[in-house]
């Protein structure tokens, strides 16, 4: 007997503990990339169970767990969310040039040295294209190649073997870390020689509050300002390959036995309202969502940096409000609004 209640009591205790081991598998995947997780105490559950003439006590350590605020960007930090500016912008950076006159026609806190996350790219794509290196040649993703600064995934393993245009392809048009930092690892000389020519091109085209120490973006470390970034958008929009890659809407490409699509981080190459020449997204916590573009707009051809921009699509309507901003102004010849947006003569 007391073995037949011992065995029904071992039943009730497994069962009474088998919902809070369900419940840790699901808790895992709602966290975001962007979150941090942390432990606030661990609650002590008590249950008590009659089972014939006995009492038994099962008794359960559970782990009440929070989710932490994503890390403040940089930008807020500074304090340059707080600048207003006539078009209610979500991004703390802006800057839009018409790239032909060479007009300043929106200007906001375009000096600040900032994180640039994935716009980083961009110049990782310049620097690959103009070592004319084989663009056939064949580049297996290693475990170098895995990001250890976020922790972040992709979908491109270990092993996996591909061109180095598709390469570049999908680190412009998809913004793959992997793929980037392969790149950057089979030029001449390494990682470390390609980061240093990073630099190089970015003084020659007097970039000079920009700094680069790797390919992707993840690292914060990599830091420019609206208007140096303004000059790559500008010199890069002379690149066929750049302009190709960046504003393909997607790509598919052979990885083994596999066929696997990618798609563009910008939605607005999707748009038919839209004319984009050149592009680039960009986020990591630290530099707010990010983008920069070259675009024609009301028969102008401009170049657009946001920079440290708030919430997901934010970046993406900042762009059609001074899109829509354009188009009321250049078709009646009515000149853009001044104030504390500064239209001026740029040079370089």
């Amino acid at each position: 007997m007391k073995r037949f209640l011992h065995a029904i009591a071992l039943s009730v205790l497994a069962l009474s503990l088998a919902p809070a081991a369900v419940q840790a598998t699901p808790q895992k995947r709602v966290v975001k990339k962007e979150a941090s997780v942390s432990v606030v105490k661990r609650a002590r559950v008590t249950k008590t169970y009659a089972v014939g003439r006995q009492t038994l006590v099962a008794r359960q350590s559970r782990s009440i767990v929070r989710l932490a605020p994503s890390k403040p960007s940089f930008g807020q930090m500074a304090g340059l969310h707080s600048t207003q500016d006539e078009l209610d912008l979500r991004s703390s950076v802006a800057l839009v040039i018409d790239q032909d006159t060479r007009e300043v026609l929106l200007s906001k806190n375009d000096s600040a040295v900032l994180p640039i996350a994935s716009i980083t790219k961009l110049m990782t794509g310049l620097v690959v294209s103009e070592a004319k290196l084989p663009m056939d040649e064949a580049i297996t993703i290693s475990q170098e190649d895995v990001d250890t600064e976020k922790f972040t995934g992709s979908r491109l393993r270990v092993g996996a073997t591909l061109s180095r245009s598709e390469l570049m392809h999908l680190a412009l048009m998809s913004s793959e870390n992997r793929a980037a930092h392969a790149l950057g690892r089979t030029y001449p000389g390494g990682l470390n020689a390609f980061v240093e020519a990073m630099n190089q091109r970015a003084k020659l085209l007097g970039m000079n509050d920009t700094r680069y120490v790797e390919p992707t973006g993840l690292s914060s470390r990599n830091q420019s300002s609206a208007q140096d970034l303004a000059r790559l958008v500008a010199f890069a929009s002379n690149d066929p390959i750049l302009r190709e890659f960046s504003t393909s809407a997607e790509r598919q490409v052979e990885v083994g036995n596999r066929t696997m699509q990618f798609h563009t981080t910008n939605r607005l190459v999707k748009n038919p309202a839209w004319e984009i020449d050149l592009q680039k997204t960009g986020y990591i916590s630290e530099a707010g969502q990010c983008l920069v573009m070259q675009a024609k707009v009301a028969g102008r051809k401009l170049i657009m940096v946001f920079l440290d921009s708030a919430g997901k699509l934010s970046r993406i309507a900042d762009a059609e409000r001074v899109r829509k901003w354009v188009e009321t102004h250049s078709p009646s010849g009515v000149p853009l609004p001044t104030g504390n947006t500064l239209i001026r003569q740029v040079n370089g």
